[in-house]
Protein backbone atom coordinates (compact mmCIF):
# COMPACT_ATOMS: atom_id res chain seq x y z
CA UNK A 1 0.00 0.00 0.00
CA UNK A 2 1.65 3.82 -0.89
CA UNK A 3 1.76 6.36 1.58
CA UNK A 4 -1.00 7.75 -0.06
CA UNK A 5 -3.22 4.86 0.35
CA UNK A 6 -1.84 4.50 4.17
CA UNK A 7 -3.28 7.93 5.04
CA UNK A 8 -6.26 7.91 3.46
CA UNK A 9 -7.02 4.50 5.05
CA UNK A 10 -6.74 6.04 8.33
CA UNK A 11 -9.12 9.17 7.37
CA UNK A 12 -11.76 6.89 5.93
CA UNK A 13 -11.64 4.77 9.59
CA UNK A 14 -11.63 7.64 11.28
CA UNK A 15 -14.94 8.88 9.65
CA UNK A 16 -16.61 5.08 9.99
CA UNK A 17 -15.77 4.25 13.62
CA UNK A 18 -16.43 8.35 14.93
CA UNK A 19 -13.07 8.33 16.35
CA UNK A 20 -10.84 11.27 15.01
CA UNK A 21 -7.21 10.19 14.16
CA UNK A 22 -4.02 12.23 14.90
CA UNK A 23 -2.56 14.59 12.11
CA UNK A 24 -1.28 12.94 8.88
CA UNK A 25 1.51 15.96 9.17
CA UNK A 26 2.95 14.12 12.51
CA UNK A 27 4.22 11.37 11.62
CA UNK A 28 5.05 12.44 7.89
CA UNK A 29 6.30 15.98 8.38
CA UNK A 30 7.50 16.56 4.56
CA UNK A 31 3.63 15.76 3.67
CA UNK A 32 3.39 18.32 0.77
CA UNK A 33 -0.18 19.79 -0.55
CA UNK A 34 0.33 17.76 -3.63
CA UNK A 35 0.36 14.55 -1.33
CA UNK A 36 -2.38 15.67 0.73
CA UNK A 37 -4.96 16.30 -2.67
CA UNK A 38 -3.77 13.13 -4.18
CA UNK A 39 -4.89 12.05 0.00
CA UNK A 40 -8.12 13.86 -0.62
CA UNK A 41 -9.20 12.32 -4.47
CA UNK A 42 -8.44 8.37 -3.12
CA UNK A 43 -11.00 9.01 -0.39
CA UNK A 44 -13.45 10.99 -2.75
CA UNK A 45 -13.40 7.80 -5.70
CA UNK A 46 -13.97 6.07 -2.46
CA UNK A 47 -17.30 7.43 -1.67
CA UNK A 48 -18.58 7.62 -5.66
CA UNK A 49 -17.12 3.92 -6.56
CA UNK A 50 -17.63 1.87 -3.43
CA UNK A 51 -19.52 3.76 -0.31
CA UNK A 52 -20.96 7.07 0.72
CA UNK A 53 -21.79 8.74 4.13
CA UNK A 54 -24.69 6.51 4.05
CA UNK A 55 -23.83 3.79 2.34
CA UNK A 56 -24.80 4.29 -1.35
CA UNK A 57 -22.62 5.74 -3.75
CA UNK A 58 -22.21 9.21 -3.59
CA UNK A 59 -22.22 11.94 -6.54
CA UNK A 60 -19.72 14.89 -6.83
CA UNK A 61 -21.80 17.99 -7.39
CA UNK A 62 -19.53 20.56 -6.80
CA UNK A 63 -16.54 21.76 -4.79
CA UNK A 64 -15.99 24.11 -1.62
CA UNK A 65 -13.21 26.90 -0.79
CA UNK A 66 -11.99 27.01 2.67
CA UNK A 67 -8.83 28.86 4.51
CA UNK A 68 -10.01 32.01 2.92
CA UNK A 69 -10.10 34.00 5.64
CA UNK A 70 -6.87 36.01 7.05
CA UNK A 71 -6.98 35.01 10.24
CA UNK A 72 -7.46 30.90 9.59
CA UNK A 73 -4.67 31.50 7.01
CA UNK A 74 -2.73 33.24 9.87
CA UNK A 75 -3.32 29.87 12.16
CA UNK A 76 -1.82 27.50 9.89
CA UNK A 77 0.94 29.60 8.20
CA UNK A 78 -0.54 29.84 4.48
CA UNK A 79 -1.08 32.67 2.54
CA UNK A 80 -3.61 30.82 0.33
CA UNK A 81 -6.66 29.13 0.59
CA UNK A 82 -7.69 25.41 -0.16
CA UNK A 83 -10.72 23.08 -1.68
CA UNK A 84 -12.26 20.07 -1.28
CA UNK A 85 -15.26 18.01 -2.96
CA UNK A 86 -19.00 18.18 -2.68
CA UNK A 87 -20.81 14.73 -2.53
CA UNK A 88 -24.45 14.92 -2.98
CA UNK A 89 -24.80 13.11 0.16
CA UNK A 90 -23.60 15.83 2.02
CA UNK A 91 -26.62 17.85 1.47
CA UNK A 92 -29.12 18.63 3.67
CA UNK A 93 -32.65 20.16 2.97
CA UNK A 94 -32.83 23.64 4.00
CA UNK A 95 -34.97 23.31 7.66
CA UNK A 96 -34.00 19.96 7.67
CA UNK A 97 -31.87 17.69 10.29
CA UNK A 98 -28.80 16.75 9.60
CA UNK A 99 -27.46 13.64 10.85
CA UNK A 100 -24.91 14.14 13.76
CA UNK A 101 -23.95 10.69 13.65
CA UNK A 102 -22.37 10.75 11.13
CA UNK A 103 -19.77 13.94 12.19
CA UNK A 104 -17.48 13.20 14.63
CA UNK A 105 -16.72 17.55 15.37
CA UNK A 106 -19.00 19.46 13.59
CA UNK A 107 -18.84 23.64 13.34
CA UNK A 108 -21.41 25.17 11.05
CA UNK A 109 -20.40 28.44 9.57
CA UNK A 110 -22.61 30.91 6.86
CA UNK A 111 -21.52 31.28 3.22
CA UNK A 112 -22.41 32.00 -0.38
CA UNK A 113 -22.94 29.38 -3.05
CA UNK A 114 -22.61 29.64 -6.62
CA UNK A 115 -24.49 28.05 -9.15
CA UNK A 116 -22.58 27.65 -12.63
CA UNK A 117 -24.44 28.25 -15.92
CA UNK A 118 -20.89 27.10 -17.58
CA UNK A 119 -18.04 25.69 -17.13
CA UNK A 120 -14.62 27.51 -15.81
CA UNK A 121 -11.62 25.85 -16.62
CA UNK A 122 -8.17 27.81 -15.37
CA UNK A 123 -5.62 28.81 -15.81
CA UNK A 124 -6.10 32.46 -16.35
CA UNK A 125 -9.80 32.71 -14.89
CA UNK A 126 -10.83 36.05 -14.39
CA UNK A 127 -13.34 37.81 -11.82
CA UNK A 128 -15.11 38.72 -15.38
CA UNK A 129 -15.36 35.62 -16.45
CA UNK A 130 -16.70 33.63 -12.91
CA UNK A 131 -19.76 36.51 -13.15
CA UNK A 132 -20.31 35.32 -16.51
CA UNK A 133 -20.20 31.40 -15.78
CA UNK A 134 -22.58 31.76 -12.48
CA UNK A 135 -26.46 31.21 -13.02
CA UNK A 136 -27.57 32.23 -9.48
CA UNK A 137 -26.05 32.44 -6.20
CA UNK A 138 -27.77 30.82 -2.74
CA UNK A 139 -27.75 31.55 0.80
CA UNK A 140 -25.50 28.63 2.44
CA UNK A 141 -24.67 26.85 5.57
CA UNK A 142 -21.54 24.93 5.36
CA UNK A 143 -21.19 21.94 8.06
CA UNK A 144 -17.55 21.26 8.22
CA UNK A 145 -16.22 18.57 10.39
CA UNK A 146 -12.88 17.20 10.85
CA UNK A 147 -11.28 13.91 11.36
CA UNK A 148 -8.29 14.65 13.13
CA UNK A 149 -8.07 15.36 16.71
CA UNK A 150 -9.04 18.34 18.15
CA UNK A 151 -8.95 20.13 15.18
CA UNK A 152 -5.21 20.14 15.65
CA UNK A 153 -3.90 20.08 12.13
CA UNK A 154 -1.74 21.78 9.41
CA UNK A 155 -2.81 22.70 6.11
CA UNK A 156 -1.61 18.95 4.75
CA UNK A 157 -4.11 16.81 7.15
CA UNK A 158 -7.18 19.68 6.32
CA UNK A 159 -6.54 19.18 2.67
CA UNK A 160 -6.27 15.26 2.48
CA UNK A 161 -9.12 15.16 4.90
CA UNK A 162 -11.61 17.02 2.30
CA UNK A 163 -10.63 20.36 2.81
CA UNK A 164 -12.56 19.42 6.33
CA UNK A 165 -16.21 18.97 4.93
CA UNK A 166 -19.09 17.20 6.78
CA UNK A 167 -22.43 18.56 4.95
CA UNK A 168 -23.59 21.44 3.65
CA UNK A 169 -27.44 23.13 2.96
CA UNK A 170 -28.51 25.36 0.81
CA UNK A 171 -31.51 27.94 0.49
CA UNK A 172 -34.03 27.66 -1.83
CA UNK A 173 -34.35 31.25 -3.54
CA UNK A 174 -31.74 32.06 -6.20
CA UNK A 175 -30.58 35.41 -6.74
CA UNK A 176 -28.76 36.67 -9.60
CA UNK A 177 -25.12 38.49 -8.69
CA UNK A 178 -26.28 41.71 -9.97
CA UNK A 179 -28.57 42.14 -7.55
CA UNK A 180 -26.23 42.12 -4.29
CA UNK A 181 -23.03 43.70 -3.32
CA UNK A 182 -21.21 40.31 -2.45
CA UNK A 183 -18.04 42.21 -0.62
CA UNK A 184 -20.01 44.71 1.33
CA UNK A 185 -23.14 41.88 2.13
CA UNK A 186 -23.82 40.64 5.96
CA UNK A 187 -24.06 37.44 7.39
CA UNK A 188 -25.32 36.97 10.69
CA UNK A 189 -25.52 33.16 12.24
CA UNK A 190 -27.97 32.24 15.04
CA UNK A 191 -27.47 29.32 17.24
CA UNK A 192 -30.68 28.50 19.45
CA UNK A 193 -31.55 31.91 18.34
CA UNK A 194 -28.71 33.44 19.94
CA UNK A 195 -26.10 35.14 17.91
CA UNK A 196 -22.94 33.16 17.39
CA UNK A 197 -21.40 34.69 14.73
CA UNK A 198 -21.11 37.78 11.98
CA UNK A 199 -19.68 39.12 9.11
CA UNK A 200 -19.72 39.96 5.66
CA UNK A 201 -18.43 38.89 2.39
CA UNK A 202 -15.29 40.93 2.45
CA UNK A 203 -14.16 38.42 5.14
CA UNK A 204 -13.80 35.69 2.02
CA UNK A 205 -10.75 36.90 0.56
CA UNK A 206 -12.14 40.43 0.08
CA UNK A 207 -14.97 39.23 -2.03
CA UNK A 208 -16.67 35.63 -2.55
CA UNK A 209 -16.05 35.98 -6.10
CA UNK A 210 -11.96 36.07 -6.00
CA UNK A 211 -12.17 32.88 -4.29
CA UNK A 212 -14.09 31.46 -7.27
CA UNK A 213 -11.41 32.74 -9.43
CA UNK A 214 -8.85 31.24 -6.79
CA UNK A 215 -10.56 27.78 -7.59
CA UNK A 216 -10.99 27.43 -10.95
CA UNK A 217 -7.31 28.72 -11.46
CA UNK A 218 -5.81 26.27 -9.12
CA UNK A 219 -8.42 23.53 -10.49
CA UNK A 220 -6.52 24.43 -14.01
CA UNK A 221 -3.41 23.81 -12.53
CA UNK A 222 -4.34 19.96 -11.26
CA UNK A 223 -5.84 19.43 -14.67
CA UNK A 224 -9.59 19.84 -13.51
CA UNK A 225 -12.57 22.01 -13.71
CA UNK A 226 -15.64 23.39 -12.80
CA UNK A 227 -18.86 22.48 -14.55
CA UNK A 228 -21.59 23.34 -15.46
CA UNK A 229 -24.32 23.09 -13.13
CA UNK A 230 -22.00 22.57 -9.76
CA UNK A 231 -22.43 24.15 -6.67
CA UNK A 232 -19.54 26.05 -4.86
CA UNK A 233 -19.25 26.80 -1.07
CA UNK A 234 -16.69 30.07 -1.91
CA UNK A 235 -16.35 30.19 2.08
CA UNK A 236 -16.86 31.44 5.60
CA UNK A 237 -18.40 34.90 5.92
CA UNK A 238 -17.46 34.90 9.64
CA UNK A 239 -16.20 32.88 12.75
CA UNK A 240 -17.34 29.02 13.24
CA UNK A 241 -19.39 27.80 15.81
CA UNK A 242 -19.54 24.31 16.95
CA UNK A 243 -22.50 22.42 17.22
CA UNK A 244 -23.79 18.74 19.08
CA UNK A 245 -26.86 17.12 18.76
CA UNK A 246 -30.27 19.14 18.90
CA UNK A 247 -28.90 22.59 18.16
CA UNK A 248 -31.15 24.34 15.63
CA UNK A 249 -28.85 27.00 13.65
CA UNK A 250 -30.30 29.67 11.39
CA UNK A 251 -28.39 32.01 8.64
CA UNK A 252 -29.30 35.31 7.52
CA UNK A 253 -27.19 36.87 4.54
CA UNK A 254 -28.82 39.99 3.52
CA UNK A 255 -31.27 40.40 1.35
CA UNK A 256 -30.29 36.93 0.03
CA UNK A 257 -32.79 35.70 3.22
CA UNK A 258 -32.42 33.17 5.92
CA UNK A 259 -31.86 29.14 5.41
CA UNK A 260 -31.92 26.64 9.00
CA UNK A 261 -30.61 23.17 10.12
CA UNK A 262 -31.24 21.18 13.24
CA UNK A 263 -28.92 18.70 13.88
Amino acid sequence: MSLHQTLAEHLWNAQLTGTPCAALTDGNPELTLADAYQVQQINLERRMNERGLFGRKARLVGRKVGITSRAVQSWLNVSEPDFGGLLDDMAVDDGGRADISKLLQPRVEGEIAFVLKKCLIGPGITAAQVIAATDFILPAIEIIDSRIIDWKFRIQDTIADNASSGMFVLGSQPMSLSEVNLRTIGMTLRKNGEIVSTGAGAACLGNPVNAMVWLANKLGELGAQLNTGQVILSGALGPVSPVVAGDVVHAEIGRMGSISVSF
